[in-house]
C-alpha cells in the first residue's frame, strides 16, 4: 500500500507525504507483527496516515515517535476485535503469510510496500507470530516495540499510555514467555532452502521415506483453512502422521488446471507456494532446526492468501 496523491504540488500535503513515507515501512512492520494480517496492517497504516494528515502537528517534536504511537493504538483496537472473531474461527488460526522476497524462478512479483526480508529477517517469522498470539494485547505491543524494534522505554510507555515501570514489567514477562515457547530455528538461509527443496521433492514424489528423513521425530503440522478450504481441525504430531498428511495435500493438487508449485520467500524464509491458474492455492512454511523440519505451517484459507498477489 503506497499512500500518495495525484501529482502532489510542493506545499503542506507533499511535506506530509514525505515525512510519512519515511516511516511507512516501520509502521507496516509494527502493525503486521501486532495483527498477523497483511490486510489489517495495511488498513492500520492507512488510518495512521488519516490521523497524521488531520492532526495538529505544531506540538509534534518527533514524527516517528508520534506515528508509531498512533499506529500501535490503532493496531491494539483492531487486535481486540480480531481476537473476538477468532473465538468462532474454524480450526487452528495462523498468521497471514507475508511475501518478503522474490525467488528467481517465481512468477509472482513481491509486493513493493512491505519491508524486505533483509530488513526484517526472523522478526516476521510465522513461528514467532504464532507465539505472539499467546501474549496479551498489551504484552504483545510491548514485545514488538521494545524487543523487536528496540524503541526506548519512554516511547513504548507513551504509545501504550502506561508508566515506564509498567512497561519494564510487561517486557520482562513477554520476553520470558516468548523465549519459553519460541521454536529453535536454523539461521542459515541456505540450509533452510536445501531442506525446503527436499521436502517439496518428497511431497511431489510421494516419497514417505524421504519425508521421514527430512522431518524431526516430533514434528508438528498446523493447517489453517478457516472453514473455507480443507484442513486439519487439530495440529498433527509425529513425523509419520505429518508425512502422510503432507503427501495427501500434494496428491489433492494433482490434476488442478494450471497447477504450479514453487519455492518463494515468505516471512523472511524459503517456503512452498502452490498456485492454480495464477491464483494462490496454499503455502507451506517450515521451521528448520538442526537440519530437520520441526514445524510445518500450512495456509489454505483463501482470504489469507490474497495478499500474495499484487496488481
Amino acid at each position: 500500500m503506497m499512500i500518495s496523491v495525484e501529482n502532489p504540488r510542493p506545499g503542506p500535503v507533499r511535506d506530509l507525504l514525505v515525512v510519512f513515507d519515511a516511516h511507512r515501512r516501520l509502521l507496516f512492520s509494527v502493525a503486521y507483527q501486532m495483527l498477523g494480517s497483511v490486510a489489517d496492517a495495511e488498513d492500520t497504516v492507512q488510518d495512521t496516515w488519516l490521523r497524521w494528515s488531520a492532526a495538529d502537528r505544531d506540538d509534534v517534536e518527533d514524527p516517528r515517535s508520534y506515528l508509531v504511537q498512533v499506529a500501535t493504538r490503532l493496531a491494539l483496537d483492531r487486535l481486540g476485535s480480531a481476537r473476538a472473531r477468532r473465538e468462532s474461527y474454524v480450526g487452528p488460526w495462523l498468521p497471514e503469510p507475508l511475501l518478503t522476497g522474490r525467488d528467481p524462478v517465481a512468477a509472482a512479483p513481491a509486493p513493493a510496500d512491505p519491508p524486505d526480508a533483509a530488513e526484517l529477517g526472523e522478526q516476521v517469522g510465522l513461528a514467532l507470530l504464532v507465539v505472539l498470539e499467546t501474549l496479551s494485547p498489551a504484552e504483545r505491543a510491548v514485545f514488538v516495540l521494545r524487543e523487536v524494534f528496540g524503541l526506548p522505554g519512554a516511547e513504548v510507555a507513551a504509545a501504550l499510555g502506561r508508566t515506564e515501570s509498567a512497561v519494564r514489567q510487561m517486557a520482562h514477562r513477554a520476553r520470558e514467555h516468548v523465549q519459553a515457547r519460541r521454536p529453535r530455528f536454523d539461521a542459515d538461509r541456505g540450509a533452510q532452502r536445501e531442506v525446503t527443496e527436499r521436502f517439496l521433492a518428497a511431497c511431489a514424489g510421494g516419497d514417505v521415506e524421504a519425508l521421514l528423513a527430512a522431518l524431526a521425530p516430533d514434528a508438528v503440522l498446523v493447517s489453517d483453512g478457516g472453514g473455507k478450504a480443507k484442513a486439519a481441525l487439530r495440529p498433527i504430531t509425529g513425523a509419520a502422521k505429518v508425512a502422510r498428511f503432507a503427501i495427501g495435500i500434494a496428491a489433492q493438487g494433482l490434476g488442478l488446471p494450471g497447477l504450479r508449485v514453487e519455492i518463494a520467500e515468505l516471512n523472511g524464509s524459503p517456503a512452498v507456494v502452490a498456485w492454480a491458474e495464477d491464483e494462490p492455492l496454499m503455502t507451506m512454511s517450515l521451521v528448520v532446526a538442526d537440519g530437520r523440519i520441526t514445524q510445518v505451517l500450512v495456509m489454505r484459507n483463501p482470504d489469507k492468501l490474497s495478499g500474495l498477489v499484487r496488481h
